[in-house]
């Protein structure tokens, strides 16, 4: 097996031609490929939080388990932050604070990196908002966007921005920097400004978590606010049936989303196409990271 060294740390690489998404043929090689290309920009929206992983060992359409402890035979230099979960007990997670980890976790077939709204420094306070559109059955891509554009009006009208991803499924997520805010305040303005807009449109949002009510609405999940929620990291691949991308958009994208297309476009945003749009556009949620940005919730 190949060994590899990645600033300083020394890695076994293992099955770099196993095919993790049967689909396209794309394999654990180019998922590794497509990290170490992404990190600059990945590496600060996780970097400091705690890593759960989606793993598929077997590929997209065998095995896979959502991992919050750190893995079996971890290495000693990996960043691991204890932290007291609801019931008492003292857990371990993994802190993807560097390439060397990255690449670490991406061996062991981590495809998707998921991370809470709230930092290992202080974990009483959540530094992000996550707004995250689902489309319900007979809804798409364009009612999200539209839905999104909505929601980026109501935020500012509170003096907060948002920036927007796609989910790297079938929705959008909308993020915004907070300060001075808990878990518990953020889960309830997100859930204040979801029921508003439920009010106002009923026929096309909704923010019950109920399923059989999301029929042709998109449901705004502003659940995972809370402490003990993740939501899928920024430039995270997806354990789709194609290697999909949680990647940022310009807003100009997200109107474009609304137009015949936009669903082809967003399914598109896949890890071999992610290196060109990088180098073209760079990170689009470089201002969630600048401290600038963050706003304080309405009292």
């Amino acid at each position: 097996m190949p060994i590899t060294e990645v600033e300083g740390r020394r890695i076994t690489l293992s099955h770099l031609d196993r095919v993790l998404w049967p689909a396209t043929g794309t394999t654990k090689g180019e998922l590794l490929h497509y990290y170490v290309t992404a990190a600059d920009v990945l590496l600060p929206h996780v970097r400091g939080r705690l890593a759960s992983f989606v793993r598929t060992p077997d590929g997209v359409d065998g095995q896979r388990f959502f991992q919050k402890r750190p893995p079996a035979g971890t290495p000693d230099w990996v960043r691991t932050t204890e932290r007291v979960r609801s019931g008492g007990e003292l857990m371990s997670q993994v802190d993807v604070a560097d390439l060397a980890t990255l690449v670490w976790a991406g061996n062991l077939s981590c495809v998707e990196i998921h991370t809470p709204q709230w930092k290992t420094a202080d974990p009483d306070s959540a530094d992000r908002l996550v707004l995250d559109l689902d489309p319900g059955p007979g809804a798409g891509i364009a009612d999200c966007a539209r839905v999104a554009l909505e929601l980026r009006e109501r935020l500012a009208a509170d003096g907060i921005t948002a920036w927007a991803k796609t989910t790297g499924s079938k929705g959008l997520h909308l993020l915004a920097g907070l300060r001075g805010a808990t878990s518990r305040a953020a889960s309830g303005y997100a859930r204040r400004i979801a029921t508003e807009l439920e009010r106002a449109e009923p026929s096309r949002v909704v923010a019950r978590m109920a399923k059989a009510d999301r029929r042709g609405r998109v449901f705004i999940d502003w659940s995972q606010n809370s402490a003990s929620k993740t939501t899928a990291a920024p430039y995270t691949v997806r354990a789709r049936p194609r290697p999909t991308v949680s990647a940022p958009l310009a807003w100009e994208e997200v109107e474009e989303l609304r137009k015949p297309g936009g669903a082809e476009f967003a399914a598109g945003l896949t890890l071999d196409r992610m290196p060109d749009r990088l180098e073209r556009a760079g990170d689009l949620l470089a201002g969630l990271l600048d401290p600038a940005a963050e706003a304080a919730l309405p009292g």
